[in-house]
C-alpha cells in the first residue's frame, strides 16, 4: 500500500510570501523531514508523545480510532493533528502495519537543554531513526511468534521468446534467515504462495508490468522502488559491503539474477534500519526442484496453514503442531510449506523422529527442557539493532543453560542419528562463559526497557553500587525532610511527592495551604500550584536535594546503560554460535513434537523412495480425525493404491478394474459420503511424508511427488471477473498443462458448473488427457457415472466407490471406499437431510424416475465404444480442432488449378464452393 501524502493549501489562492514566513521553526522542521520520507506516516517525537500532522494525522485517526484535533495553522488552514504516547507506541504501530501502512519514526536526537542553549527559538534536533515496514519488524509485540516475517525482493531478467527468469531473495531479520532462488515466470505464483512474504519489494517497472503487475498487486504489502535498488552492476559490491567480505567467494554461489534480488533486499534493510545493520546469515541458495511444487489454489484447497476462512484453527498446521517453542512452530510451518523431493534428506528427518518415538522418556525430558528455552534468534536480532532489553540478555543466558540440559539428556541416547548428532554439535557452540557473565550481571527481576534501569545485579560493578547508594541516601534525606517539615508546620498530613512535571514538591490539603502562605512559613515554603483539594509548594532546600537525586539517578542509569552495551557487544561477537544453537533448538522441538504426534495419534513411518509407488493402507485425514475424536467418534480408514501396474494389465471385471492396480482412480458415490475427504487425506499423507513426518496410516509407501495439484471445492473470483465455473476451468487447465508422471493430482467434480453434456464432455476429455498425456497418479471424484465406462478403454483407470446403505427410503453413509462404481448419487436423500420442503422432495423423485428411465448408462457405454481414445503424440502436441467453414473454403480454393480447367469444370467447381458456403 502506498500512501499519497500532500500538504493542504487554500483552494482559492497560492500561499503568499507572508504566509510562508509565518511557518514556525518546529513546523518547518517537520515539513523538511516529511518531504524526505514520502509515502510513510511520520511519527514526530514531541516529549512523551509521537505526533502526526496533516494527512498523516487524518489517516492515523481513522485507522487507530483516536481523536483528531488541530495545532495552529499552515498557509491559512488548520493543521490536523493526533498523537500516541511513546510508551504505548508499539501497540499503535502494530495496528498501522496491519492496516498496510509504513511508518517513519522520528526521534529527538539532542537534549532539550542543548537546544535552549542555542537560543530561545531553537528547535530540538530530530531525525528519522527507523522506517517501520511490514517486512522489517523485530519487536515481539509486532510479530507473530509462530510465523516467520519475510521481506521478499523480486528481480526479473528478460529472455527470448517470453522465457523471462525471476530472481527471489527473502529475509527474516528477526531470525537472520536469508534465502535466494531463481524460477521461471510461470512458477512465480506458486513460489510466492510457498514463501508467504509479509512485504515484497519490486521495481516500479515490474509493478506496472501488464503480466506480473496484477499478481503483485494481489499481495498484502508491495513496495515499488526505483531501479537503482535493483541495479545488477552494483549488486555484488553491495552484498560484499553488507557482509564485510572482499569477494563473493565468501558467500554462497548464486546467479547474477539471484545476487540482484539479494542486493536489493539488503539495501532496503539498510535504508529502513537507518544504518543499524542487523546481522544476517550468509545467503543460502535453494536449488530448483528441491521442494514439492504446490500452486496457490492447491495450498488453499488443502488448507495447509490457513483454512479457507483465513484462520489457523482447523488447518493441517494447527492439527499437527505440537511444538513447545515459537521457533519450533515456525520451522514446522516452513517444512509444511516446502516438502522435500530428496528421499535421503527426508529419511534423515524421519530417523530423528523415530528416535524419540522409541524413547518416550527422552522425548518428554527434552520437551520439558525446551519449554524453558526462549526465542533466542529473535532476542539476538533485537539486540543487534539496538531494540533489545535486559530480558533479551537473560533469554540468551537461559538458552545457553537449556542447551546444557538438552545435551546432557541427548548424550544418553545410544546411537543418535545424523540429524540429532548435528543438533548436539550446534548446542555445544555457544560459550558457557557468556552465560556465566550474564548470570553474574543481571538482576533477578528485570525491566522490559533498559532505560528503566535496575537490571544490573548489586555487586557486579563497584562504581554503579556507589552511585546507587548516593541516590538512595538522598531519598532517605527526603523522607527525613518530610518528617521535619510536618513538625515545623504542625501539618501532620504534609507529604513530599514527585511527578515528571514539577519534580519534587511539598503537598498539603487545601485547608492548610493558607497557613503555609502566611508569615513566617511563607519565607520557607514557595507556592507552586493550587488544585481543587491540594496546594503544592517547594523550598530552596528541596530544590538542592532534588538536583543531587537527579544527578545520582542519571549517573546510575548511565552506568547501567554502559554495562548493557558491553554485554550486547559480547552477544554480537558470539552471534553465529548463538544463532546455530537457536536453530538446533527448533530442529529438536520439531522432531520431538512430531514424535509425540505419532505416538498420540497412532501415525506410522512412511517409506519414501524414488519410485512411482503410492500405496496407503488404513489412511486417515489428520484434521478430520482429530475433530471426530473430540466428539467421541471414530474415523473410517481407507486404503489407496495408485502404484503402477506392470503390463500386461489385468482385464477389467464387468467394466471395473481391480482396486490397487493402477495410477488413476475414478471415484463415484453420493454427496456427503466422504469422497472429498478421501481425496484430500491422500494428498495430505503424501505431503506430510515428504516434509519428513510420520503419517496417519497403518502403512504408507510413497514415491517422490514432484508437484501436488488439487481442484476441490467451488468458489468464484468476482474481483477478477471469474465465475465459479471459470475458476474451476482455470485450475484444471493449470493441472493438465503442468502435471508430470511424478505428480499427484486430486480432482473433484470437474465440469459440474455448466450444462450436463458440456460438463460430461470436459470431464471425459480431462480423464483421457491425464491418462494418455500427463500419465500422473490421480484421484478423480465425479457424479458423472457415465465416466466409469472409460475403465474398459483406459488400462490405468480403475473405478472405486464410497459405500452407502439405503434404509427405509433414507441413505446411511458408511464412508468406506471399495472397488466398483455407483449408479446413483443419492442427491435427493441428501437434499432431504438438508431440510428441503417435502413437496420439493416429492417432485424431485418424480422427475428423477422419468430421467432414469432413459437409461443413460447404456448410451455412455456405447459412446465409449464409438469414440477413439484421446491420442496425443507428445506433451507439446494437442488434439487438432476441426477446420472452420472459412478454412475449408480456403483449402478448396487452393486445390483448384484454373489454367488446367475447362469451362465446364470451372462451373462445377463454382457450384461446389457455393454448396460448401451454404452448408
Amino acid at each position: 500500500m502506498t500512501i499519497q501524502q500532500s500538504i493542504p493549501v487554500p483552494p482559492d489562492a497560492a500561499p503568499s510570501a507572508e504566509a510562508a514566513a509565518r511557518v514556525t521553526p518546529m513546523m518547518e522542521q517537520f515539513l523538511e523531514i516529511k518531504a524526505a520520507h514520502p509515502g510513510l506516516l511520520l511519527f514526530y517525537r514531541m516529549g512523551d508523545f509521537y505526533e502526526l500532522f496533516f494527512e498523516d494525522a487524518e489517516i492515523a485517526s481513522r485507522t487507530l480510532g483516536i481523536v483528531l484535533t488541530k495545532r495552529g495553522k499552515h498557509q491559512g488552514l488548520d493543521i490536523p493533528m493526533c498523537g500516541v504516547p511513546v510508551e504505548r507506541s508499539e501497540d499503535y504501530l502494530h495496528r498501522l502495519i496491519e492496516a498496510g501502512h509504513r511508518v517513519a519514526v522520528c526521534e529527538q536526537t539532542e537534549d532539550p537543554a542543548a537546544a535552549r542553549a542555542r537560543g530561545n527559538k531553537s528547535v530540538v534536533r530530530r531525525g528519522v531513526v527507523r522506517l517501520v515496514t511490514p517486512g522489517t519488524l523485530t519487536e515481539d509485540t509486532l510479530l507473530d511468534a509462530k510465523a516467520n516475517n519475510y521481506l521478499l525482493a523480486i528481480a526479473r531478467t528478460r529472455g527470448s521468446a517470453g522465457a523471462d527468469r525471476i530472481g527471489l531473495a527473502w529475509i527474516d531479520i528477526s531470525t537472520a534467515e536469508f534465502i535466494v532462488t531463481e524460477c521461471a515466470t510461470g512458477e512465480l505464483a506458486a513460489t510466492l504462495a510457498r514463501i508467504n512474504p509479509n512485504e515484497v519489494i519490486v521495481t516500479d517497472a515490474l509493478y506496472g508490468d501488464p503480466d506480473l503487475g496484477p499478481l503483485l498487486r494481489e499481495l498484502p504489502a508491495v513496495t515499488p522502488l526505483t531501479r537503482d535498488v535493483f541495479d545488477s552492476a552494483t549488486a555484488e559490491r553491495r552484498l560484499c559491503d553488507y557482509f564485510a567480505v572482499a569477494t563473493m567467494d565468501g558467500l554462497s554461489a548464486m546467479s547474477r539474477l539471484e545476487a540482484t534480488a539479494a542486493a536489493a533486499a539488503v539495501t532496503y534493510i539498510d535504508r529502513t534500519q537507518v544504518g543499524k545493520r542487523p546481522p544476517l546469515s550468509p545467503p543460502s541458495r535453494e536449488a530448483a526442484s528441491t521442494t514439492m511444487a504446490i500452486d496457490p489454489a492447491t495450498r488453499a484447497n488443502l488448507e495447509l496453514t490457513r483454512t479457507l476462512a483465513g484462520e489457523r484453527r482447523g488447518s493441517l498446521l494447527d492439527a499437527i503442531d505440537c511444538t513447545v517453542t515459537p521457533a519450533g512452530s515456525r520451522l514446522l510451518a516452513q517444512r509444511l510449506a516446502a516438502p522435500l523431493t530428496d528421499s535421503a534428506a527426508i529419511a534423515r528427518r524421519l530417523d530423528a523422529i523415530a528416535t524419540f518415538v522409541a524413547d518416550s522418556a527422552a522425548r518428554d525430558d527434552i520437551r520439558t527442557t525446551l519449554r524453558a528455552a526462549p526465542d533466542m534468534s529473535r532476542a539476538l536480532a533485537r539486540l543487534s539493532v539496538g531494540r533489545g532489553g535486559p530480558r533479551d540478555l537473560a533469554g540468551l543466558r537461559d538458552g545457553i543453560l537449556a542447551a546444557d540440559s538438552a545435551l546432557a539428556r541427548l548424550a544418553q541416547l545410544e546411537t543418535p542419528p545424523p540429524e540429532i548428532a548435528a543438533i548436539m554439535e550446534a548446542l555445544r557452540r555457544p560459550s558457557r562463559d557468556l552465560a556465566r557473565e550474564f548470570e553474574r550481571a543481571l538482576s533477578e527481576q528485570l525491566p522490559l526497557i533498559k532505560r528503566d534501569g535496575g537490571f544490573v545485579r548489586e555487586g557486579y560493578e563497584t562504581a554503579l553500587d556507589e552511585t546507587r547508594n548516593l541516590r538512595d541516601a538522598s531519598r532517605l534525606v527526603v523522607a527525613a525532610m518530610q518528617a521535619r517539615y510536618a513538625d515545623d508546620t504542625g501539618v501532620k498530613g504534609l507529604k513530599i511527592r514527585h511527578n515528571n512535571v514539577l519534580g519534587y514538591f511539598v503537598e498539603v490539603t487545601a485547608q492548610h495551604g493558607d497557613k503555609l502562605m502566611t508569615p513566617p512559613l511563607n519565607a520557607t515554603f514557595i507556592h507552586r500550584q493550587t488544585l481543587a483539594g491540594q496546594t503544592r509548594f517547594t523550598t530552596a532546600e528541596l530544590g538542592e536535594i532534588e538536583a543531587k537525586i537527579a544527578n545520582a539517578g542519571d549517573r546510575a542509569l548511565g552506568l547501567e546503560l554502559e554495562i548493557f552495551e558491553r554485554l550486547s557487544a559480547m552477544v554480537a561477537a558470539a552471534s553465529e554460535d548463538l544463532r546455530a544453537a537457536a536453530h538446533a533448538f527448533a530442529l529438536l522441538d520439531v522432531a520431538t513434537a512430531l514424535a509425540k504426534l505419532a505416538v498420540d495419534d497412532n501415525y506410522v513411518r512412511p517409506e519414501v523412495d524414488g519410485s512411482l509407488s503410492f500405496a496407503i493402507e488404513g489412511g486417515r485425514h489428520p484434521v478430520v480425525e482429530q475433530a471426530l475424536k473430540r466428539d467421541g467418534q471414530p474415523f473410517i480408514a481407507n486404503a489407496c493404491d495408485l502404484s503402477p501396474v506392470p503390463p500386461p494389465y489385468p482385464p477389467p471385471l464387468a467394466g471395473e478394474g481391480r482396486v490397487g492396480a493402477g495410477q488413476i482412480w475414478l471415484i463415484t458415490g453420493p454427496n456427503m459420503a466422504g469422497k472429498s475427504t478421501f481425496l484430500r487425506q491422500n494428498a495430505l499423507i503424501a505431503l506430510m511424508a515428504q516434509t519428513g513426518s510420520f503419517v496417519p496410516a497403518t502403512r504408507a509407501r510413497i514415491g517422490i511427488v514432484d508437484r501436488l495439484f488439487s481442484r476441490v471445492g467451488a468458489a468464484d473470483d468476482l474481483a477478477r471477473g471469474r465465475s465459479t465455473f471459470m475458476v474451476e476451468m482455470v485450475e484444471t487447465a493449470v493441472i493438465l498443462n503442468q502435471a508430470s508422471e511424478r505428480s499427484l493430482v486430486i480432482l473433484d467434480e470437474i465440469g459440474r458448473g455448466t450444462a450436463t453434456f458440456d460438463g460430461l464432455s470436459i470431464a471425459w476429455a480431462a480423464i483421457e488427457h491425464l491418462h494418455e498425456v500427463n500419465r500422473c497418479r490421480a484421484l478423480f471424484a465425479t457424479h458423472y457415472h457415465e465416466l466409469t465406462a472409460l475403465s474398459a478403454k483406459l488400462p490405468r483407470l480403475f473405478n472405486a466407490t464410497v459405500r452407502v446403505k439405503e434404509w427405509q427410503g433414507d441413505v446411511v453413509f458408511l464412508h468406506e471406499v471399495l472397488p466398483g462404481s455407483a449408479d446413483r448419487s443419492y442427491g435427493i436423500q441428501v437434499a432431504k437431510l438438508a431440510g428441503l420442503p417435502a413437496p420439493v422432495i416429492a417432485r424431485a423423485k418424480s422427475v428423477l424416475a422419468k430421467l432414469e428411465a432413459q437409461d443413460r448408462g447404456q448410451t455412455a457405454r456405447a459412446l465409449a465404444d464409438d469414440l477413439p481414445l484421446f491420442a496425443v503424440p507428445s506433451r507439446a502436441a494437442a488434439e487438432p480442432a476441426p477446420p472452420s467453414e472459412a478454412e475449408q473454403l480456403v483449402e478448396a480454393l487452393k486445390a483448384l488449378h484454373p489454367d488446367e480447367m475447362s469451362p465446364r469444370d470451372a462451373l462445377e467447381a463454382l457450384y461446389a464452393l457455393k454448396a460448401k458456403l451454404v452448408k
